[in-house]
């Protein structure tokens, strides 16, 4: 889902849903707005603000701290791949095709995570990256280690071999949204009735007009957030190359 479409399109429910309570207000009896009426209205409104509050928060806090381990994750990627081709420069200089590959498949991954063209989607399928990543580590299986040095130097380049194919898939599962179309359209729902609430006992003129629009470009803001958090390789907010790029320019040196 586009993250800016669904917060153009909260915000825009949002605010139809204040406008629909200030003519909803002109139509009701008068005996429908008294104090009574208010009081009970707003007693059950604060709940349903409650719970959309709590609600939004959490999965904004879901959100942030799945980007958040992707950003780890691309970050450990690199410390490995450089920590890997340190190792195989260590063992001699029968590895130096190991470590082309290694840089070939490394340079691949980033021009399809972060194509250089903007307009063009992320690829995180893994499929051809990580089976350049089996082939290199089955080479590193394959190695005859001559003495103790090269035969450690060996099983820990096979273990951050394995330990870069589960970074692999962690990225492409990102791929997918934690974030349902039911959950935001019951979110919706709630948000809209709120509002509606807010025009319903508002004054009619223009700074309150004004507060409402900003407070639903707010809300609409808020999960525009949400939803370009969830989407890391893409979007506004997007899980930096930078650490992978100097990682790649490091290799073979």
């Amino acid at each position: 889902m586009n993250p800016l479409l669904v917060g153009l399109m909260v915000s825009a429910c949002a605010l139809a849903g204040a406008l629909g309570g200030m003519w909803l207000r002109t139509v009701l009896p008068a005996h429908h707005l008294d104090g009574e009426t208010r009081d009970t209205v707003k007693v059950g409104i604060g709940l349903v603000a409650t719970m959309t509050a709590l609600v939004l928060g959490l999965i904004t806090a879901s959100a942030k701290s799945s980007f958040d381990g992707v950003d780890a994750a691309v970050k450990e990627a690199a410390l490995n791949v450089l920590s890997l081709d340190r190792m195989l420069a260590r063992y001699g200089p029968e590895t130096a095709p190991l470590r082309a590959t290694l840089k070939e498949a490394l340079d691949h991954r980033i021009a399809m995570i972060w194509p250089q063209n903007g307009a063009q989607a992320p690829q995180l399928d893994v499929s051809e990256g990580a089976t350049r990543v089996e082939a290199l580590a089955s080479a590193l299986h394959a190695l005859q280690p001559a003495n103790e040095g090269q035969r450690y130097l060996q099983a820990r380049a096979e273990d951050i071999a394995e330990q870069l194919l589960k970074t692999r898939w962690l990225v492409s599962a990102s791929a997918a949204s934690s974030v349902p179309g039911p959950f935001l359209g019951i979110l919706l729902f709630w948000l809209t009735i709120t509002f509606a609430s807010f025009g319903l006992f508002a004054p009619r003129h223009a700074t309150v007009v004004v507060v409402l629009v900003v407070c639903a470009m707010s809300v609409g803001g808020a999960v525009f957030l949400v939803l370009e958090m969830d989407q890391p390789f893409q979007g506004l907010l997007k899980v930096s190359p930078d650490p992978l790029r100097y990682a790649a320019a490091q290799l073979g040196k």
